[in-house]
């Protein structure tokens, strides 16, 4: 099978095994999508070699459950051991021995199959088209924010970001009817902010030491620019015991003067992966509109060429076609 590999470099293999586990089912893989995590994968973040890419779309092909056979699915990428206290409760994103697709110690989507455990599948409904679902994942990334923090009608909301993630994480945020503020360096990109009634402010307006514009401090700043700087800018943006959620995943140290967050005792949460239900539902039910975000598609023989795009700080979701049919393993 075709399938893109990192190894320091990118490579796109054309004789890669395919990647049957026992007890898993056989995953053909439609669209998949890049975003920053495969980016910084290239630059040495999480140390992962093998197959990269995490969000995607598929059909199943071979499946110790039979119901799901032939059915479009998306999926949950942590893949737990199912035997410890974490995942006896259901939740194998913080097993301690977990693989995760695409980013550790087990190969991903950019390739015509990937394997996964029936239980990390769910099923796509007829309304939600191929395209929508591989932001499923991102969004549900983008949702669990909304588990972790609680964002209402009377909430001061920061996003510091207007890249892939952040714009999707706007459009979660807007679900709530909060006060929101985007700060962003993209005209082009703030637009889609503007469009969901966010207010808009420039990063060079909000940064540096004498800033041109000084907002309101928010109760909740989310900071998703992917950009070493931006805990900096959220502890500027945040009110005295406000929280901060971290949402960018970035190679490299992050430094930071940490007093802003002991003197006015700042909430600060890491925010990683979330749950899919949830977001199939709103996607499903229109209340979500993603299609606006794509920016690219390129088939997976130009993979590299969609890395390079995808790269662009002006490009939003880079999107792979790798299969339009069933195809026989």
């Amino acid at each position: 099978m075709k399938a893109l590999r990192f190894d320091g470099t990118l490579q796109l293999l054309h004789d890669a095994p395919l990647p049957r586990r026992p007890g898993e089912a056989l995953i053909q893989v439609l669209k998949a999508g890049i975003c920053n995590t495969d980016l910084e994968i290239t630059k040495g973040y999480a140390s992962f070699a093998g197959v990269l890419g995490h969000e995607f779309v598929g059909r199943v092909i071979e499946s110790p459950d039979n119901e799901l056979a032939g059915r479009r699915v998306v999926g949950e990428i942590n893949v737990g051991c199912n035997a410890c206290t974490v995942c006896r409760a259901g939740d194998s994103r913080h097993c301690a021995t977990r693989t995760v697709l695409g980013i550790k110690d087990r190969d991903g989507a950019f390739s015509e199959f990937l394997s996964l455990p029936t239980r990390n599948l769910l099923a796509v409904p007829d309304s939600i088209s191929d395209e929508a679902a591989v932001f499923v994942e991102p969004l549900a990334a983008a949702y669990h924010i909304l588990d972790q923090v609680s964002i209402g009608p009377s909430s001061r909301v920061a996003i510091i970001g207007d890249g892939k993630l952040a714009q999707l994480v706007i459009r979660v945020v807007t679900t709530t009817g909060c006060s929101l503020t985007v700060v962003g360096k993209h005209e082009a990109k703030m637009e889609f902010a503007r469009s969901l009634g966010a207010r808009l402010l420039m990063l060079s307006d909000v940064s540096g030491e004498s800033p041109a514009h000084s907002p309101d401090q928010a109760d909740v700043v989310i900071e998703a620019s992917g950009s070493p700087s931006g805990l900096q800018l959220a502890l500027k943006l945040v009110r005295p015991q406000g929280t901060i959620v971290l949402k960018s995943t970035h190679n490299g140290a992050t430094p930071v003067e940490m007093f802003p967050a002991v003197v006015n005792e700042v909430t600060i949460i890491g925010s990683r992966c979330g749950r899919f239900a949830p977001v199939l539902e709103l996607l499903g039910s229109g209340a979500i509109d993603v299609a606006p975000l794509i920016s690219f598609r390129f088939p997976l023989d130009e993979a590299r060429l969609a890395f390079l795009s995808a790269a662009d700080p002006a490009a939003l979701k880079v999107i792979l076609e790798i299969a339009s049919s069933p195809m026989s393993a």
